[in-house]
């Protein structure tokens, strides 16, 4: 009898033939029914799971915010709960006793348009007349922008014809004249405005209208906008060229060329700002960046463009991982406790490498405070991490663990830090841009943008003018002479 029977043999062959056959085959159907009913229950598991697993990575994808995320501060909801506020204090508003005051510097007397004397009249006590002069009057400075008035320039090109031979002889400019209607300072303005201040073209055309009264279309201002493409492009390839021999910190974002995506990719170095927009986030622009040769360290996420450097050339950033922690935290699951004690040791880390910034510590100092406690139990964590029920918080342990050689880079190598600040901070022009202009219609626009974002973000450290450089470019790429460098002296290379 089959092991599923549940009656004993002896009882069994008392039954009849007949009632053994009913009894067979029902007990056939009925096994055949319980069968079914099993591999029905085991797929109603399985879907169980796997929606359960659904809403899971729904909830976390709710939950995401900008503290525990790649995503902007600008996208988190009204349920994000921020820091609460800081006790007030008991002082009053404003600077407090013993600040030191500061005041707006006064211009040179001699660099004034106009030196007014206010001398009172008469005795503000007895009414008598005042006369003479106070040999220490106190100065009163008030700035106003003139009426704004373009130059106008108006060069007569004669043209005449020679007695002897008769052939017909037209004058030639001066050198450093533009063959064109607009001057380098306006030029420089009109690239000032779109590149920088993010104003459209229809924008930079109502605005020279209304505070120049500047007649320009808008075929001027794009023919404009490619002729400081144009003059920037030697000052630009040199910071490119600058760039593989420096430390830097590399990020990317997205772009939208002719409604199609693209990245800008942006390189930051001691003296230098690039920028690049290209089609693709892949290794070969990283690499067009940097150079086939590159030997410095690069500051980054964990994009996967970068995993083609060597672990010993990479410094992951520690405020990306930060936000996985918080992540880890944020999941209230197995991994929390883990992420708690990876985000306490993160905050100690940083905090103590602000001190060795302020020169409150030594370098030596705080390498020993990593070799002694924070470096040996991060290791720990990770590896406990590796083997958490949570399957994200493992796998991010996992992917730390061998890449665990790049998170001290930092710590050895001399200008570089522990964070991709700097890089994202130089990725929001593009952001910015991006939002407000919806990118860039042709690769002509994309080549402005990266030039005029090069020359602004590398003006900006040494506190260079933006506006006076520009124009310093345009006039001598009329007289034919060589560009102003971005780099300070002794940096060019």
């Amino acid at each position: 009898m089959d092991g599923k029977f549940p009656i004993a043999s002896k009882l069994w062959k008392q039954i009849p033939a007949a009632i053994q056959a009913v009894l067979l085959e029902a007990l056939r159907r009925l096994w055949e029914k319980i069968d079914r009913l099993q591999g029905r229950n085991q797929e109603l598991e399985r879907q169980v799971q796997q929606l359960a697993q659904q809403v899971q990575t729904l909830q976390e994808r709710l939950g995401k915010n900008s503290s525990n995320s790649s995503k902007p501060p600008s996208t988190d909801g009204p349920h994000v709960k921020r820091a609460p506020p800081q006790p007030r204090s008991r002082r009053k508003r404003g600077g407090q006793p013993g600040h030191a005051q500061r005041q707006r510097t006064l211009v040179p007397t001699q660099d004034c348009q106009e030196v007014i004397p206010v001398k009172p009249s008469a005795c503000r006590g007895c009414g008598a007349r005042l006369t003479g002069d106070d040999p220490a009057p106190r100065r009163h400075q008030v700035w106003e922008v003139p009426p704004v008035q373009p130059e106008v320039r108006e060069f007569r090109i004669h043209s005449l014809v020679c007695s002897g031979c008769g052939q017909r002889t037209c004058g030639q400019l001066p050198t450093g004249v533009p063959s064109g209607q607009f001057g380098p300072r306006l030029i420089s303005w009109v690239a000032l405005l779109m590149g920088v201040y993010r104003l459209s073209k229809r924008q930079a055309q109502q605005l020279g209208q209304d505070v120049w009264g500047l007649p320009i279309s808008l075929g001027q201002i794009c023919r404009l906008q490619e002729h400081t493409r144009q003059v920037l492009d030697p000052v630009v390839q040199e910071a490119r060229e600058y760039v593989p021999g420096e430390p830097a910190n590399v990020d990317e974002t997205r772009w939208v060329e002719n409604k199609t995506r693209c990245w800008s990719w942006v390189a930051v170095t001691q003296w230098v700002t690039v920028y690049l927009i290209r089609a693709t986030r892949g290794a070969d622009v990283l690499w067009e960046i940097l150079g086939e040769t590159y030997a410095e360290v690069v500051t980054s996420d964990r994009a996967k463009a970068y995993d083609t450097l060597p672990l010993s050339q990479r410094q992951l950033c520690w405020a990306h991982l930060r936000r996985d922690f918080q992540a880890m935290i944020d999941r209230r699951n197995a991994g929390a406790k883990l992420g708690e004690a990876l985000l306490f040791l993160a905050d100690l880390m940083l905090s103590a490498w602000a001190k060795v910034r302020a020169g409150k510590r030594t370098r030596r100092w705080f390498v020993g405070l990593l070799e002694d406690f924070v470096r040996q139990d991060v290791h720990l964590l990770l590896e406990q991490g590796a083997a958490c029920r949570c399957s994200k918080t493992a796998a991010t342990c996992r992917e730390l663990l061998t890449r665990e050689e790049a998170l001290w880079t930092f710590a050895d190598a001399e200008g570089v830090e522990p964070t991709n600040n700097a890089g994202e901070r130089a990725a929001l022009p593009p952001v910015q841009y991006r939002k407000t202009s919806f990118g860039t219609d042709s690769p002509c626009g994309s080549r402005f943008l990266e030039n005029i974002f090069t020359v602004a973000a590398s003006c900006r450290p040494p506190s260079r003018n933006i506006w006076e450089y520009l124009t310093t470019c345009h006039q001598l790429h009329l007289l034919g002479q060589p560009l102003p460098s971005l780099l300070p002296k002794g940096a060019e290379t």
